[in-house]
């Protein structure tokens, strides 16, 4: 009889197997059973930072055109990191402080030395790409933002999810697009804006995420309403356009996801590769 062995002589071919040898057939073992409406609400995520990089270029556009002043946006700024300084704290009833050790001196300390730092580079940050055209600044501040978007950590578990590429691709299309406005102070303003909603804001909603769903779900739908309306203001058609595809990615994936789901069709079997699930780091003592 053929026994499925290596260190035996048996009177059959190398390549032959007997019909037991596909009784060990399974089908889908690993696979993931999806609900809409879960994909759904994991697609906020998502949506909240196309929602992050609209506010941020519409902000940009507002302050380049004048009609948003540098004191308006500091100011605005300021009082919403206050209010989300104090939520923060407030959803889990400052648990995550104690677990951190971390105090609120050195939270002034670090908002302090940031800003001092910003203001008085924001000359420089004015003047360091006078050389270069403003095509040009636009064109990279468009990649810089799209792979901002292709690197964040959504809360997926895989090799491209980047949180510190993501930031930095986000600040240096900051830096690039508040070279182009009017004064130091544009800049300097623009900068801060910048690593509030890219840098504090995901912390906030992740936060808000794992304590407080339906609030999160809640401040997901009035931030996507509040980047459309500014966009309506500038171009109804762009509104159009990005209403469409904050549906496609809410709605419409999740369910051509779980369609797909059923047209998975991954077998499993003994050619599978070993898997040795047994602690060997005793030998490596």
């Amino acid at each position: 009889r053929w026994q499925k062995v290596l260190y035996e002589q048996q009177p059959f071919p190398d390549n032959y197997v007997d019909q037991r040898f596909l009784e060990e057939l399974r089908k889908n073992v690993h696979a993931r059973q999806y609900r809409y409406w879960a994909v759904v609400f994991q697609s906020g995520a998502v949506v909240q930072q196309l929602c992050s990089v609209c506010v941020f270029v519409l902000t940009w556009w507002y302050m380049d055109a004048g009609v948003l002043s540098p004191q308006g946006l500091f100011g605005a700024a300021l009082l919403s990191s206050l209010l989300g300084y104090v939520l923060f704290d407030a959803v889990d009833g400052g648990a995550g402080r104690w677990e951190s050790r971390r105090t609120r001196w050195a939270d002034l300390k670090s908002t302090l030395v940031f800003t001092a730092f910003t203001y008085g580079f924001s000359p420089v940050l004015k003047t360091l790409t006078e050389s270069i055209s403003t095509d040009t600044i636009y064109a990279m501040s468009a990649l810089m933002l799209l792979g901002h978007l292709i690197f964040f950590d959504y809360g997926a578990n895989a090799a491209i999810v980047s949180s510190t590429l993501s930031l930095n691709m986000a600040i240096f299309a900051s830096v690039c697009l508040a070279s182009r406005l009017p004064r130091a102070l544009h800049a300097f303003v623009m900068v801060t804006f910048a690593m509030q909603i890219f840098a504090l804001w995901p912390m906030l909603q992740k936060k808000l995420k794992a304590r407080t769903p339906r609030c999160y779900v809640g401040v997901t739908v009035l931030f996507a309403l509040a980047a459309l309306a500014g966009l309506a203001t500038i171009s109804s058609v762009g509104a159009v356009l990005f209403a469409s595809l904050l549906l496609t990615i809410s709605c419409l994936c999740p369910y051509c996801l779980i369609r797909l789901q059923l047209l998975k069709d991954n077998i499993h079997g003994p050619w599978d590769e070993a898997e040795i699930k047994e602690d060997l780091s005793r030998f490596l003592m």
